[in-house]
């Protein structure tokens, strides 16, 4: 058995414990999930939104969609950006493959139920299929908080770099810093063993690549979440 086969059986066993603890009177609350490919009626046992899959855009819309949707159904328990604090485990470790897969689809369809109370709703009766691969596709792509702890102090100066820039300071140079942003995200890796991690840096990197001047965006962004991280 695999390192990460045998943190998701942990996981597992934790989480059946964990739960007691978790969700109780939480109500599920719908999300739109009209933008997202259809997956049919039948439950799969694979995540359908990986990029590979359904293709960058796709996979970027999911995790858009899933942020919102784990933020207003399962962050209360599990953690904002789905780091734990030890209410409910840390579903970043659920590996991004079949396994994990299965594992999770199970658990966000029926829930989980101890000695008659339940302690966390079964999602799919008012969310649905789609909404539960979009919220496992944001979980599965969390980044290694260690890793963005290493990069934290360069992220910063970047940040008040481009603020400085949003002003009209001098020196400008959005590709330069879009491509040191780029590099940044590509060593910053996920738990879950997903290729792509959506962390702010490559976030950042994305929207100067679309427009290599929008500093503000860039740097609110990166204000954000490296806040959010603390």
């Amino acid at each position: 058995m695999s390192v990460r086969s045998s943190l998701a059986t942990a996981l597992a066993v934790i989480f059946t414990a964990g739960t007691a603890l978790a969700h109780g009177d939480v109500a599920p609350q719908p999300m739109n999930t009209d933008a997202l490919p259809d997956v049919g009626e039948e439950w799969l046992i694979e995540n359908p939104y990986r990029a590979d899959k359904v293709g960058e855009e796709a996979w970027a819309k999911a995790v858009e969609i899933g942020a919102s949707g784990y933020n207003q159904n399962c962050a209360r328990c599990h953690g904002l950006e789905v780091v734990s604090g030890g209410l409910a485990p840390d579903l970043r470790f659920l590996e991004a493959e079949e396994y994990g897969d299965e594992w999770y689809a199970e658990r966000y369809r029926v829930g989980y139920t101890q000695n008659g109370t339940t302690k966390m709703p079964a999602f799919d009766e008012v969310l649905g299929q789609k909404a539960g691969w979009a919220i496992r596709t944001y979980i599965e792509t969390r980044p290694d908080d260690e890793a963005m702890a290493e990069v934290g102090d360069e992220l910063k100066g970047i940040r008040d770099q481009l603020a400085g820039w949003a002003e009209g300071g001098e020196g400008a140079d959005g590709a330069a810093v879009q491509a040191r942003l780029a590099e940044i995200a590509a060593g910053i890796e996920t738990l879950s063993g997903a290729p792509v991690a959506d962390s702010v840096a490559y976030r950042a990197a994305n929207i100067l690549a679309t427009d290599p001047e929008a500093y503000a965006q860039a740097a609110e962004v990166l204000t954000i979440g490296l806040s959010a991280a603390h």
